[in-house]
């Protein structure tokens, strides 16, 4: 009776370890650098497959055409926020793959908005308009040993700009697009 017992104690055991719920972490704090620039971020859980992302940075830029007589090269700072829903958690725990550091499929809605401070440029005199996007996005991030990951995103949205009286604008919204490639390290 003893032996019928604990086999049926681990079974169970066994069978609740596995049923357990893949979940998102509490929080994620990082570091990433792309092509076009260089962030820090914290994640924080809302719920098991969603996270509150928080994010400043420096976002570089090129820019050129019939406005300028020179392609133009600037960065400007950038803060967004932006919600993740990670779709695909457990599907990965079930085929033993990693989902530390939020490591899996997510899609969000990034809102970034790009103050006029701090505008670094390789021409003088650049007037750079505040603007605010709301891009969906759907992206990836993967790990790459303990404290590296690798992180890309692709997706179609709206920015709107916003005047100045020195600077009136033909057009004050327009479409936004994210295309980003990152690289970074989680603390």
């Amino acid at each position: 009776m003893k032996k019928k017992l604990a086999t049926i104690l681990l079974c169970g055991i066994a069978l609740f370890a596995q049923s357990q719920e893949a979940t998102v972490e509490k929080s994620v704090i990082g570091i990433q650098t792309g092509f076009l620039g260089i962030w820090t971020h914290g994640e924080f859980k809302l719920s098991n497959r969603i996270a509150l992302r928080g994010e400043i940075g420096i976002d570089a830029g090129i820019a050129g055409g019939d406005n300028y007589e020179n392609t133009i090269y600037l960065s400007a700072p950038v803060i967004t926020l932006e919600p993740r829903w990670y779709y695909n958690l457990k599907k990965r725990v079930n085929k033993s793959r990693r989902i530390d550091g939020n490591s899996g499929n997510f899609i969000s809605i990034k809102t970034s908005y790009h103050p006029d401070l701090l505008i670094t440029s390789s021409e003088d005199n650049i007037d750079f308009i505040n603007d605010i996007s709301i891009v969906p996005t759907w992206g990836i991030r993967r790990n790459i040993g303990k404290h590296f990951n690798y992180e890309t995103g692709l997706g179609i949205g709206y920015v709107h700009y916003f005047e100045k009286e020195n600077a009136p604008l033909k057009e004050q919204s327009d479409i936004a697009l994210n295309l980003h490639l990152r690289i970074g390290y989680r603390f």
